[in-house]
Parts: structure tokens; sequence; C-alpha cells
């Protein structure tokens, strides 16, 4: 797939600017077939400035065009794209020029389907697929090689798995969503309950499913459990990365976004337009205030009731200074005791 820079400029609603050195007319017709990092990018390629620390680089860049703000275009060299919100504008390119293949073409013939499974128009499922009675495929369902779609699940229109993803039975995913490899969805979430003086644990039933709304994104290996009574739910326009694990119960409210390895214990809800960083841990049965923002490895163990930027975790330093410092921290109860006790010294005095 190919366009002019004139057609990519209409379709990102970009202003158009060729250096005065070069042919306006000759530059707009010029075919651009892919997209580049600044310093990466040859004839034929649009890059992109999104961050200004890169800056120096529309100096010397072999790009074709590049998408810039209005404040950088003084800096280019090249044919500028100009636009408000470059990133906006690289992940519009970005899909226009996708060259991702289709995770299946047809109904194959390995793939392994009851005979009550209603399909839809133009669904594709791939080789070695598993789809069991009762399960409902909405047109232009597109199934990767290897998956299990368990008895009675419900998959919206326009939506993609991809391969080797298990979805359990009675789980229910909205339209236009996309899954990627390795997920699970409707797994059993971690309910057990201790037999009275014993080692051993009964385990219960989990009796819920999963909903996912529509527009939802979930990446790699990641896993949501089904709920134990009432549904685990996540909600329309929700991104979730990979290795993602998400418990029972748990609600993610709409177009919330959270990055990988970050883990939600069981039956806490999260608000609707959160931003939740890698390997944050949340506690289970708390609530999470809408537009909420965890930066990297916070653990959040309370209610969180008013939106905004909340961290934990400790950053990296040299060796040395960590060890001086969790020798420190070992002495602080000893030190608070010996404040107290001067603080009494001093009221008596």
């Amino acid at each position: 797939m190919t366009y002019t820079l004139a057609e990519i400029a209409i379709k990102l609603d970009a202003k158009l600017i060729v250096p005065t050195a070069l042919d306006e007319q000759k530059e707009a017709l010029a075919q651009i077939s892919g997209l580049a990092t600044l310093a990466n990018a040859g004839t034929g390629q649009v890059a992109f400035l999104a961050n200004s620390k890169y800056q120096q680089q529309l100096s010397s860049t072999n790009a074709s065009a590049v998408i810039v703000s209005p404040d950088a275009v003084d800096a280019c060299q090249v044919s500028a794209l100009v636009m408000d919100n470059p990133y906006m504008g690289y992940a519009i390119l970005a899909s226009l020029l996708d060259s991702t293949p289709k995770v299946s073409c047809g109904i194959h013939q390995n793939a392994v389907i009851a005979d009550d499974v209603s399909i839809g128009e133009n669904v594709s499922i791939g080789a070695n697929t598993v789809i069991e009675s009762g399960v409902k495929l909405a047109d232009n369902v597109s199934i990767g090689a290897g998956c299990f779609i368990g008895h009675g699940a419900k998959i919206g229109e326009s939506t993609t798995l991809w391969a080797n993803i298990t979805i359990y039975h009675r789980v229910e995913i909205g339209h236009h969503c996309l899954i990627q490899a390795n997920t699970v969805i409707g797994s059993d979430g971690f309910g057990y309950a201790p037999v009275k003086g014993q080692y051993k644990w009964q385990k219960i039933p989990q009796l819920g499913s999963v909903i996912i709304g529509n527009y939802v994104e979930i990446g790699a290996s990641t896993t949501v459990d089904r709920g134990a009574l009432d549904n685990t739910e996540i909600r329309d326009g929700v991104i979730l990365d990979n290795q993602i694990q998400i418990a029972h119960n748990v609600i993610v409210g709409e177009n919330t976004a959270i990055a990988g390895c970050t883990v939600i214990a069981g039956s806490t809800v999260i608000g609707k337009n959160c931003t939740i960083a890698g390997l944050v841990g949340v506690n289970g049965h708390i609530t999470i205030a809408d537009n909420s923002v965890f930066t990297g490895m916070s653990m959040v163990t309370k209610n969180i009731t008013q939106a905004g930027v909340y961290s934990s975790g400790m950053p990296v330093v040299q060796n040395k200074e960590w060890n001086k410092t969790n020798a420190r921290v070992k002495r602080l109860d000893s030190l608070a005791k010996r404040v107290k006790e001067l603080e009494k010294l001093l009221a008596n005095n």
C-alpha cells in the first residue's frame, strides 16, 4: 500500500509544507510506503517528531517527510506534515500502512466446530481451533490457529483473536475487540476455603463469567479470571498490555489503560479513564476513582477516592547506596523509640 504525500496530508488533516528548494508539486506526488524513526528513515518513508529531545535529528533525517507540530516546522529540512498532535498523526498513518497479515482466511478444514455453533457472515477460523456447542460468532469475526472457544461463549462483530487463545464457557466479548496470542479469558478465579484444623483447601466453583465490552484490546499472555458469583467486567475501550492478571469479580471502567505485569486482586473496581503503569499491584476489594494515574511499581492497598497521580516503589540506586539505606531502614523502629523518649524528656523539662 502506498500513498502520495498529498493524500497523506488529507487523511491526517495536516498541512503539507515543502522547502522552497524543492519542487512542491513533485513532492506532493512523492510515493510513501512506510514509516520509520527520524534516525533510520529513508526515501519513501515518513518519520515523526513527538518528543522534543529528538528535534536535533530533523536536520539530518533522510525521510521523505516528517510529521511535526507547528513550533518545529522551521527546524525541518525536508517536507513537513504539520499538525498539532504528531503522535496521533503517526498512529493514523501506521494504521493506513499496516501490513499485518490476517489471523486466518476462511474456515480451515482442520477446525473442529460443534454442529450448533452460530456463525455469521465473513467469519474466519484457523487450523486446529476448537469451538464448542452453543457458541455464537458474529459477522467478520477472525479466530487464529489453535484457539479454544468454550460452551456458550459469544464473540461480537469484527473481533479478532490471534493464535492459541482460550475463551472459557459463557464468556462474552463485544464487537471490534482485539486479543493477542496465548491470552486466557474466563479461567477460574482464585477461590478456596481453608479446611479448619487441616492444611487443606476446599475449592470454590467459580459460577460467574467474564463480560468484555466493545473496542477492547488485550495483550499477549494476559489472564482474566471469571467471577465467583457475579461477573468480571472489562468495559468499553479498555486497553490491557501483555502478562496482566485480572482476578475474579474485578471491574475495569471505560477507557482505562493498564501496562504489562500489573496484578489486580479480586473484587476491585477501577474507574473510568485510569492509567496504570507496569508492575503495579492493586489490592482486592477496593475502589479506585475515575481518572486516577499510578506510576510504575506502585502498590495500591486502599481506596482511592480522588483523581490524581499516585506513586510508590523504590527507584534503582547503586548497590552500595541501597545497602546503606536498607541498613538505616532496619534501625527506624529503635530510632522512633529514642525520639519518643527525647520528646518525653523535653516535655518534662
